[in-house]
């Protein structure tokens, strides 16, 4: 065992004690975070404009904070683009992670000095957890690939901007430089293909132990792995044994990516996003995510099937229950408040606090009163697949609410690996998964109202022209698992 292996033992173990201090005390922990984040702001634009001075308790600041998204904030982020201090958080942010935005074009996201240590410590965190419960550290000695987004960054007004995961690529710790790839100038290529063309090339010789990223966008790696190696990856990579992953559910992957590596690898889930790094699978045994309560976030959840309803009750972190889907609401040392960021999270455990990301509040199918959520869907097709060799590349869900015969449907558009001997068999399957999760659905097939499924078969690489055609090919782009309209499928390439 290397002297690097050994000290990283030790520290995970550290670690380990630091975080369960607050995991034993949860209502406490947030109760402080909260009181911390009114204390700082109260002297902000934002702070005097909801009278923070007078906020003594989460149902003060319910009463004087509504629940917004990017754009009941916009006035405000506008006002700190420009370069104006003290609006939403005390002074100027240090960055903007820059998103995509549906409505309102580019999203500018404030990350401040307050908030960026969250994001690099809760990363680091998850991988000493997995060291600490496993005593597997090895992996520390090989190296490490991170698919992320070009650390090239813009400025704006005096405050630096770029993709989140390129912003944090600046803050990789010193003793991991030298196990991190790609290079510098290989992660700064733009264009996605010509990226992960470079990354393969610059690896495939090298010692991999950890890998990282959205399933599908390292998929399309490992998939150029294989062709240039005539190997499965735990072949070329002899010493990979964990992948580190976010952004969507892996389980609809875990087939294909067992395929392609040939073997199985442990793996560790993460929930990043700009607006704060909200969890982590903290344990190979649990199932579910940590809510990190003390990471500089105060959460409030709303249940979403109230969340249209004007006042409806947002509940603080003592008074969630099991298996109600909540959207997530979140108010941060970034100076976001009240904020919807569209997730809705599901929570598996109350000692300690896990959840599972059901879907977003945004992605749905109700086109017929039944309110389907990407959770139920992806639950459906894993169990649908279950003890077959069928292997899926990516999926989505939408409505076909006026077809040229017969019942509306649900219409499944998939890319197969492995295509079902029997689509009609495989079909049915997906339709009694979906009817056992969703009470709604099941009366609009037992009464007539829809018929079953319909699963149409997307051409090889479909998913990944359609994103592609529309900018979004790679980085921490994702295909929506379902929506409430045919805009996607509508532009999806059918076998």
């Amino acid at each position: 065992m290397s002297i690097k292996s050994i000290a990283a033992k030790i520290f995970a173990k550290k670690i380990y004690k630091k975080t369960q201090a607050w995991v034993v005390n949860p209502v406490e922990t947030q109760k402080k975070v909260f009181e911390q984040l009114i204390e700082e702001a109260k002297n902000t634009k934002f702070g005097f404009d909801h009278n923070f001075a007078q906020i003594k308790t989460t149902a003060d600041f319910a009463k004087q904070v509504p629940i917004r998204d990017y754009e009941g904030l916009k006035t405000y982020i506008d006002k700190v683009v420009e370069g104006a201090e003290n609006i939403l958080w005390k002074g100027k942010p240090l960055y903007f992670a820059k998103t995509s935005g549906t409505t309102s074009g580019a999203k500018y996201i404030p990350l401040t000095k307050e908030s960026i240590p969250y994001h690099i410590d809760a990363a680091r965190n998850a991988i000493l957890h997995y060291i600490n419960e496993t005593g597997n550290a090895d992996f520390v000695n090989g190296k490490m690939i991170f698919l992320q987004g070009s650390p090239i960054l813009e400025e704006k007004n005096g405050i630096k901007l770029g993709r989140l995961s390129g912003i944090v690529a600046h803050f990789v710790p010193k003793y991991l430089q030298k196990n991190r790839m790609p290079s510098l100038t290989t992660n700064c290529i733009d264009d996605w293909e010509t990226k992960v063309n470079a990354i393969v090339e610059e690896t495939f010789n090298q010692n991999m132990s950890v890998i990282s990223g959205i399933p599908s966008w390292v998929q399309m790696y490992f998939e150029k792995l294989q062709q240039k190696g005539g190997k499965p990856v735990g072949e070329i990579f002899k010493n990979f044994n964990l992948f580190i992953y976010g952004g969507v559910n892996y389980e609809p992957y875990r087939a294909k990516f067992e395929n392609l590596i040939g073997r199985k690898v442990d793996s560790i889930e993460l929930f990043p996003a700009s607006e704060g790094f909200f969890a982590y699978q903290d344990s190979q045994k649990e199932k579910g995510m940590l809510l990190l309560l003390n990471a500089g976030i105060f959460y409030e959840f709303i249940k979403s099937d109230e969340f249209q309803n004007e006042n409806a009750r947002r509940y603080t972190i003592g008074e969630v229950e099991l298996n109600v889907n909540y959207v997530l609401i979140i108010s941060t040392n970034a100076g976001l408040w009240g904020y919807n960021i569209g997730d809705t999270v599901q929570f598996i455990s109350l000692k300690p606090y896990r959840i599972i990301v059901s879907g977003r509040i945004k992605h749905f199918i109700s086109a017929f009163g039944e309110h389907v959520i990407g959770k139920e869907v992806e639950n459906a097709l894993q169990e649908a697949i279950i003890g077959t060799d069928i292997r899926i590349n990516e999926f989505t869900v939408a409505p076909q609410i006026t077809p040229e015969a017969g019942l509306p449907y649900h219409e499944w558009f998939i890319e197969f690996e492995n295509q079902p001997q029997d689509s009609a068999t495989f079909a049915q399957a997906i339709d009694n998964a979906m009817r056992k999760q969703n009470m709604y659905y099941d009366d609009l097939i037992v009464g007539k109202v829809l018929q079953k499924v319909i699963v149409t078969k997307v051409a090889k690489n479909g998913f990944q022209d359609y994103m592609r055609s529309i900018g979004k090919l790679g980085g921490q782009n994702k295909i929506p698992r379902l929506s409430d309209n045919r805009n996607i499928v509508d532009l999806l390439k059918r076998e």
